[in-house]
């Protein structure tokens, strides 16, 4: 199709008056109106076979919706939230948050997860000889018999690695770490201190002797049982223990890192993501606005019922800002678009549902806060299997009684099961970035652009353990490695303070 000529040209139209030129927006309500017209004359023949069946419908209110758990299991298809809980769950009858739910269920002191003495974290009695093993079958019988012995719920790869897994970390902090400052490390939810000592040995054996002397490594646990398992555990060398300290504490108050350090640090977070509360949010259709997930008892029993809310809460209304859940100046590409899903959903209305690293955004803001020159190294899973809880990065809620069972809704956790979520990677940097001061946006026009105040990257754990460890120590005789070849969804994020800070 030929577009519009300079007058005189021969490719201008012969009666210009008989020509029609519509402009992107007549184009979009044009668009609208035809699929409007065909929308109500869809809907008044369902209306009709309605009537025919006697069909009622309840008024819904619009300050917030309450959506018992029957008339809920046909409004959001195969999922029944309502279950029966003990009162330490959901305690009062005030409605929580989704986040204050996870966070009872996995750290509550009295009924939480994390919080049995003998806890769902193996220790190993001494590494695995890798090199004994044959290849893949011998190594996952070994395994086997691992959990059976320990009967456990799981063994984090940094035990089932020792020392190696650590070592890598640590030879990437040493190899890019200013050796002229004192080294201090932080390590935010520690588990049985395995990184920790694993960390220390390697400095003791490979760091010149004034950094080991002089370093600093300190542990900041929640878990009371955790916190005592990590002292033990690194006690094994005695010279450790003058560099070790444990700070029994929730790392996302502010109040319990004091002033503001300005040194340089670093911070470590091995598979403590997964951990963290998250916040849900939920829409009745392709287009409606999000809103929050509270939970709250049925008429004081223990039945409890999801209340739906418009947004209100600073966290999830800034983590909703940061993954852009919510459109701001749409191109008409995107007007276009969301006119056809708005037609689309009231025809077939699909609810949607999505997890907010609202716990992340907190720790996060903390860290900064707190420790602006902090270097960070976090690993995690990228990706989860056979998730059948609905929403965008969904949890996976599992138990283990004599076997793994994993529970279709994340209302069955009540302290006997782990709520662990996949790490969207790409969400964190943008987390990482917005709390560090960072803005994509320019506030003022003409204003010159602001400048990231932190270097980050995402790797693979196979690319971090071939650059920083020695992955020869995980293989077996048949050239089978689990380290770099089992753990295919897990990931690595590096982020390191920048000369551009405020």
């Amino acid at each position: 199709m030929t577009g519009p000529t300079r007058s005189g040209s021969a490719k201008s139209p012969k009666h210009p008056s008989r020509t029609l030129v519509l402009g992107p927006e007549s184009i979009l309500f044009l668009f609208v109106e035809v699929h409007l017209s065909f929308f109500f004359l869809l809907r008044s023949r369902t209306s009709c076979r309605r009537r025919r069946r006697n069909v009622t419908h309840s008024a819904m209110s619009p300050a917030y919706l309450v959506v018992p758990a029957l008339r809920r299991a046909a409004l959001i298809s195969r999922w029944a939230p309502a279950a029966l809980f003990s009162s330490g769950i959901v305690a009062g009858d005030k409605p929580v948050l989704v986040r204050d739910f996870v966070r009872s269920a996995l750290y509550d002191p009295s009924h939480g997860y994390f919080s049995k003495r003998s806890g769902p974290v193996g220790v190993l009695d001494s590494s695995i000889r890798f090199h004994q093993l044959e290849g893949r079958s011998a190594y996952m019988k070994h395994l086997d018999k691992l959990y059976k012995k320990h009967d456990i719920a799981w063994f984090t790869p940094v035990e089932l690695f020792k020392p190696w897994y650590a070592y890598a970390i640590a030879a990437s902090i040493l190899r890019t770490a200013n050796l002229s400052t004192p080294l201090k490390i932080y390590e935010i939810g520690g588990g049985s201190g395995t990184c920790a000592k694993c960390v220390l040995d390697y400095m003791m054996l490979n760091a010149p002797p004034k950094v080991y002397n002089n370093m600093k490594y300190i542990s900041v646990e929640i878990s009371s049982s955790l916190a005592e398992k990590q002292l033990e555990t690194v006690g094994e060398v005695q010279s450790h223990l003058s560099k070790f300290t444990v700070e029994h504490r929730d790392a996302t108050d502010r109040a319990g890192w004091g002033l503001k350090d300005p040194q340089p640090c670093w911070v470590l977070m091995l598979e403590v993501l997964d951990n963290l509360p998250h916040d849900l949010v939920y829409s009745p259709d392709q287009v409606s606005p999000w809103m929050e997930v509270w939970i709250e008892k049925v008429n004081g029993s223990s039945q409890v019922s999801e209340v739906y809310k418009p947004l209100q809460d600073p966290l999830v209304s800034r983590c909703v800002e940061i993954v852009n859940m919510n459109e701001q100046n749409p191109s008409l590409r995107e007007k276009l678009s969301f006119a056809a899903k708005g037609i689309f959903s009231k025809v077939f209305p699909k609810p949607r549902r999505a997890w907010l690293p609202t716990g992340c955004l907190k720790l996060l803001d903390t860290l900064h806060q707190a420790l602006p020159s902090m270097s960070l190294i976090a690993s995690d899973f990228s990706y989860l299997p056979d998730v059948s809880i609905p929403g965008d990065r969904a949890p996976l809620v599992s138990s283990k009684d004599g076997k793994t069972l994993d529970h279709r809704n994340y209302l069955d956790a009540q302290g006997d099961a782990d709520i662990f979520f996949p790490t969207d990677f790409w969400l964190l940097e943008q987390i990482d970035h917005h709390c560090s001061g960072f803005s994509k946006e320019q506030k003022n026009r003409g204003a010159f652009k602001p400048v990231k105040s932190r270097r980050t990257i995402i790797l693979d754990s196979a690319a971090f353990m071939e650059e920083f460890g020695l992955p020869l120590k995980t293989k077996t005789k048949d050239g089978y490695n689990p380290l770099l070849d089992d753990f295919r969804n897990t990931k690595f994020y590096l982020s390191v303070p920048t000369h551009n800070r405020k």
